[in-house]
């Protein structure tokens, strides 16, 4: 499994020769660096620790710059481990790039969705809402009683459909395709979207699926020309 840290910049369009337009998500990932490499033998598994984004020294703790200082590197803002062998060939303090993904890969990214705020259950947990008819209830976008079932003697069950916080879920929207990689400008193209607010941090992995690419799309060249 391969895999990178970025940070999702926003959505546009691309288009291929043959016409057809593709909404694509852009992920600026800037090279991450090799902090640790966990093994068998001291961990249990096999994995490599990635830190993207420096961060000043005096945002950071000391057990943090200790670390990154193993690696000759800044402290990092972000830390994530991916496992899998395919990662393995890269050593202590190296640098990881877009480049290891190919226009085709089919992927995997993780992110924080969006924060709603404080949000009834109707919209939360798209509860039933109650008549709204002349006379009717007063109570339309409540859930109504809570514990008079009967036999609990007014306990609240556990994982009752209620009003609360909704969003910055960790969540994973899966099988995108990478369409376009760009080494240069250090960010993919991935089609569709994917988790989390602008600027937000994702990890794009190799897919758990079992198709892993698929051909690579001949995008449209924006290129003026003379």
């Amino acid at each position: 499994m391969k895999g990178i840290l970025g940070r999702k910049l926003g959505m546009t369009q691309v288009f291929t020769t043959d016409g057809v337009l593709i909404p694509v998500t852009v992920v600026e990932a800037t090279p991450n660096i090799v902090l640790q490499k966990k093994t068998m033998e001291n961990d249990g598994y096999e994995a490599i620790q990635l830190g993207f984004e420096d961060v000043k020294e005096t945002r950071a703790t000391k057990a943090e710059i200790g670390h990154a200082k193993k690696a000759e590197t800044a402290p990092k803002r972000f830390v994530r481990e991916i496992r899998g062998a395919e990662m393995m060939n890269f050593d202590l303090g190296s640098e990881v790039k877009v480049d290891i993904f190919n226009a085709g890969d089919i992927v995997d990214v993780t992110g924080v969705s969006k924060g709603k705020g404080y949000k009834s259950t109707i919209v939360r947990n798209n509860a039933t809402m109650g008549p709204k008819t002349h006379g009717g209830s007063k109570n339309a976008r409540h859930q109504g009683s809570l514990a008079t079932i009967g036999r609990n003697n007014g306990y609240i069950n556990k994982n009752t459909a209620m009003p609360g916080h909704e969003g910055t879920y960790t969540t994973t929207n899966q099988n995108l395709e990478v369409i376009k990689v760009d080494v240069e400008g250090n960010y993919l193209l991935i089609k569709g979207n994917v988790p989390g607010p602008r600027k937000g941090l994702v990890v794009v992995k190799t897919t758990v699926k079992p198709v892993k690419n698929v051909p690579a799309k001949e995008l449209l060249s924006r290129a003026k020309e003379d």
